[in-house]
């Protein structure tokens, strides 16, 4: 990954702040598996993951109302099936799936980016990149086809909705009350 300008930039312009992180290794997170995309400019084929808390629901309902119908200059489009959980924009498809697994790439050690506040671990694939949230209740995976570039640009459009539909996990001694 490094050495690769797409994950180096976010244009000023966009107020993007782009920082590396080293991951530790009591991260609680979900993640990934990259999804196939249906062609063309009708719907995209976007299998929804299957969440596991009433928590990760209403966290997913709220984000997918609170999506962008443009994201990073890109129109968005419908998602076979239709799902809260699913969106894309654009064609090729740029793909988000909220509720997903941890992904395998994870590890303590593991190079991640905060963009806006929100941390991502960035994985290549063999056309584009997977970004997946670390550190928040559920987690977002964006899949960014490689002919867009900057690949981050998306992932400061949707800093502000994650952020605010998605909370990061009650630390301990976080919850207002006084031990006494």
């Amino acid at each position: 990954m490094p050495g690769r300008s797409s994950l180096a930039a976010v244009p000023a312009g966009r107020g993007g702040r782009l920082s590396r992180l080293a991951g530790p290794a009591t991260l609680s997170v979900l993640a990934a598996t990259m999804v196939g995309c249906g062609g063309g400019s009708g719907t995209a084929s976007v299998p929804p993951p299957a969440l596991e808390s009433e928590q990760a629901t209403q966290a997913c309902n709220a984000l997918a109302a609170a999506l962008p119908a443009v994201l990073d200059g890109h129109q968005s489009r419908a998602t076979e099936p239709d799902s809260p959980l699913t969106a894309a924009w654009d064609d090729p498809a740029i793909v988000l799936r909220c509720g997903v697994g941890t992904p395998a790439a994870l590890q303590p050690t593991s190079q991640l980016y905060t963009i806006n506040e929100v941390d991502w671990l960035a994985e290549e694939t063999g056309d584009g990149w997977r970004f997946t949230t670390v550190g928040r209740i559920v987690n977002v995976e964006l899949a960014v086809p490689g002919r867009y570039e900057p690949a981050v640009n998306p992932l400061v459009d949707l800093s502000e909705p994650i952020i605010a539909a998605i909370p990061k996990p009650e630390q301990p001694g976080e919850s207002g009350e006084s031990g006494e």
